[in-house]
């Protein structure tokens, strides 16, 4: 029986990545270059990484995250040719972080990231490196703060484009992405139902607005809290209850944070909570749960499911922490990330941001950039050819329309 590829099921829904490999594949436009890959390693960033090594480039990868990644996946890359792996299934968080400053050590010609982890690093790191490197791209919320604070402080050694702020990003992975994902993990991990449970989403940013909405449409009861004013207005006027965490806290069933930020939920919030309440995060990293509040505050913990700590207050309260307060859509026991169909949108713009910097588009001084446009529309123009849906073109009097800044007449 021939051995069953790893890949097969996500390459099937992921169209636009296999056009690329299509068109790519002869032509192999980034042959000589050398791509580094930092993601949550599983199927559909397998594909991903497939698809970079088919139209040209060395690739080596290495996870975003170190409980996320699957082993089967990384055996599967690493034996094809010009494609080398950094990690393992099971590292522990030393390993993930040397495994990552070997890979830096490399020199990669170009990095395409999550979580800014690869950039951060070889730029505190390996600064020789970093003189080298001609470009990177970001997909994630948290790692566009980072860069963002690198950006502003004046540190960047070379371009960046910010892919995860593009539209046919932010409005597809993040809103239904994050949102479908996280509460099929709660659900699939804790085997309870979400209808009718008050649900606290704290973060009301593409996330967030992802799980509140989801959430709500799956019976929930749905409340969001907010640093923001305009967010926090935004909730309330999409009809979410919006309260302070301290008020949140006394009434929500299930607590699922999505802010990029950390210490959302610390121990006044605990303190506060209901027994039984469950706790969960879809923040890039593991600060979002104040896991350490939740320690000292424990009398005693247990693990009454696989996926599920058991913290039990000395007032014989439990509050439940999903997946060790690590991303709850990717590191639990069942998790499989974002559906294939919103995958191929995020990495088909992280594939073209490489392509344009390295073959369309090179010499961008060093910064943080929005990815043009044009890139954009253009996969959005791909993924609908995939779905064969037409769009309309705009006719020569609505181009012209667009144009006219004087006040318009009827003989337009």
């Amino acid at each position: 029986m021939a051995r069953d590829d790893p890949l097969a099921w996500a390459r099937d829904h992921t169209p636009i990545l296999r056009s690329f490999q299509e068109e790519y594949g002869d032509e192999q436009p980034l042959d000589g270059y050398t791509v580094a890959f930092a993601s949550h390693l599983e199927p559909k960033s397998g594909v991903a990484i497939e698809t970079l090594n088919v139209a040209g480039a060395d690739v080596l990868f290495a996870p975003s995250e170190p409980k996320s990644t699957h082993g089967d996946v990384v055996e599967a890359l690493d034996a094809r040719e010009g494609i080398e792996a950094f990690a393992w299934e099971g590292m522990t968080d030393a390993e993930f972080d040397e495994a990552q400053q070997d890979l830096l050590e490399r020199g990669p010609d170009f990095i395409l990231d999550d979580g800014c982890e690869l950039i951060a690093k070889v730029h505190a790191d390996h600064p020789e490196v970093a003189e080298s490197v001609l470009g990177g791209g970001e997909q994630t919320t948290a790692g566009i703060t980072r860069l963002e604070a690198m950006d502003a402080d004046d540190v960047l050694q070379f371009p960046v484009y910010g892919v995860n702020d593009t539209p046919m990003k932010h409005f597809f992975d993040n809103v239904h992405g994050t949102g479908e994902s996280s509460l099929t993990n709660v659900a699939i991990t804790t085997n309870s139902i979400i209808s009718g449970k008050d649900v606290v989403v704290a973060g009301y940013g593409y996330c967030g607005r992802g799980i509140a909405r989801k959430a709500r449409g799956m019976g929930a009861k749905t409340i969001v809290t907010e640093i923001d004013p305009r967010k926090a207005l935004e909730a309330h006027m999409d009809g979410h209850r919006v309260m302070s965490m301290a008020e949140a806290a006394e009434v929500g069933d299930l607590f699922i944070t999505a802010t990029g930020s950390r210490e959302v939920l610390r121990g006044e919030h605990f303190e506060r909570m209901a027994d039984g309440a469950t706790l969960a995060n879809s923040g890039h990293f593991d600060v979002e749960i104040l896991l350490d509040d939740l320690a000292q505050m424990a009398a005693d913990v247990s693990h009454p499911k696989e996926g599920v700590t058991r913290y039990h207050m000395p007032d014989g309260r439990r509050l439940n922490l999903l997946a060790e307060g690590r991303l709850v859509n990717l590191t639990g026991p069942y998790s499989q990330g974002h559906p294939a169909e919103v995958m191929d949108t995020t990495f088909a713009m992280m594939f073209v941001a490489a392509y344009d910097m390295l073959v369309d588009d090179p010499g961008l001084s060093p910064g943080l950039y929005a990815i043009p446009d044009r890139l954009d529309r253009q996969v959005a123009d791909r993924k609908l050819e995939t779905l064969d849906v037409e769009r309309d073109e705009p006719t020569e009097s609505q181009r012209a329309y667009e144009r006219q800044w004087e006040h318009p007449d009827s003989s337009f």
